[in-house]
């Protein structure tokens, strides 16, 4: 999961079918030149693509006989254009995407199985839940790029003036922690999300999800599920608990607030680590607390594993795949994965990359420290549209213009057309 990133420019967007198409476009791999194999970053075009541009030209500069196009694609069309160049007129041989994305392609046949290829030469170096995360059916259809997952995030210095010596391990303390901050240093404690993805953590607390895969079930409107949506909604209400923000910017005005001393805590991912040491309030960027997010009633803590895997076009020929398979193996790499993470701030996906400059950087080694708080999702296709009919109603909920009942009832009718063969 990342960021709510903004729409993109039209122009970058109308170029893609031209530069796209790797089973179709590309060199045929007959002739004696180098093979040509295209590939669709996903990462932000300012921040993270730079360092990927980069070690495209370490691999061309080791690999003479392999080309690679680049091409940013904005990651808020990305899944839909793949989806049609792979059923169409064919599509880059290389897609950075996001995990959730891997069974729904894996599903339609667009992704070619990894196991025992090169690009999965060094699997036992991944972190297994990752490995999982990207498999449906018991094979393998993507390589751990980067990693996230949300965690509590808070700003020290507003702690301790609140006199708050550990992070909240439950969503009562933290209730309690945010009056505090009000009381003692005059700012709110916390400031929740509306979103789908942020509420997660809640259900995961009270051992619920959206459905249950292996009962074939749907079970938003569940009571635990329920039991979790309440605690989310009372965080939006009470001393030191921010109003709900539900306008088309929340996740931008939360986002500055923190990085700016306004609010002391929020939940967020590791995408934003950069972002975080751009605020005054952490020039210090010992000053940022990393915390796994607050159990629920079941006294676990959880949170959604976010990510982006490479993955391999099915559609390409054997020269492309070749070449496709070497390249994310590459990209993949330790050493390149340590790049990544020194330029980019992100989490690596595997162990051997967390060398001592990359867990030099508070916030890497902080959400190091709560990976294993994360979840993977389920293979099941349909899992990460399942968020879109709650991304509907929560604002409602939150908001006061919907009850609880009445809004997750919403949802669960709008999930069942997603997975029509789910009892309820």
């Amino acid at each position: 999961m990342r960021r709510g990133i903004a729409a993109s420019a039209l122009v970058a967007s109308l170029a893609l079918t031209a530069t796209a198409c790797g089973g179709s476009d590309s060199d045929s791999g007959k002739s004696d030149g180098p093979v040509t194999i295209t590939w669709w970053d996903t990462s932000n075009a300012t921040n993270e693509a730079p360092t990927y541009k980069a070690l495209v030209q370490q691999f061309e500069a080791a690999n003479k006989d392999i080309k690679v196009k680049y091409v940013n694609v904005p990651f808020d069309q990305a899944q839909n254009k793949f989806d049609t160049a792979a059923g169409a007129t064919g599509a880059p041989d290389v897609l950075r995407s996001e995990v959730g994305w891997t069974p729904a392609f894996a599903k339609k046949g667009f992704f070619l199985p990894l196991d025992g290829t090169e690009a999965l030469a060094d699997q036992a170096e991944f972190e297994p839940k990752l490995i999982k995360q990207a498999q449906y059916e018991g094979k393998t259809y993507g390589v751990p790029l980067v990693t996230d997952t949300l965690a509590l995030v808070y700003n020290k210095a507003l702690f301790k003036k609140a006199g708050i010596t550990e992070a909240p391990t439950t969503w009562a303390e933290l209730k309690s922690a945010a009056a505090k901050v009000k009381d003692k240093a005059g700012v709110d404690g916390y400031w929740g999300s509306a979103k789908a993805y942020y509420a997660q953590p809640f259900l995961y607390g009270e051992g619920a999800d959206t459905v249950d895969v292996a009962a074939k079930k749907i079970t938003v409107d569940s009571a635990a599920a329920k039991k979790g949506y309440a605690t989310w909604l009372s965080l939006f209400s009470g001393k030191g608990l921010h109003k709900a923000d539900i306008t088309a910017d929340s996740y931008a005005h939360a986002q500055d607030a923190f990085v700016n001393g306004k609010v002391a805590a929020i939940l967020q991912g590791p995408w934003e680590i950069t972002n975080f040491y751009k605020g005054s309030a952490f020039k210090d960027k010992s000053n940022l607390g990393i915390a796994a997010v607050p159990a629920g009633a079941s006294g676990k803590a959880g949170a959604p594993t976010g990510g982006h895997n490479l993955s391999v076009y099915a559609g390409s020929d054997k020269a492309h795949q070749a070449a496709a398979l070497k390249f994310v193996n590459f990209m993949t790499s330790a050493k390149a994965q340590e790049t990544v993470a020194l330029k980019n701030s992100t989490l690596p996906t595997r162990s051997d990359a967390y060398t001592a400059r990359v867990k030099a950087d508070p916030g890497i080694a902080g959400y190091q420290g709560v990976l294993s708080a994360a979840q993977p999702r389920p293979a099941l296709p349909e899992y990460s549209s399942l968020w879109t009919p709650l991304d509907t109603e929560l604002p409602k909920i939150a908001g006061g213009s919907e009850s609880l009942d009445k809004g997750l009832g919403n949802a669960e009718l709008a999930i069942g057309k997603l997975v029509p063969d789910f009892s309820k």
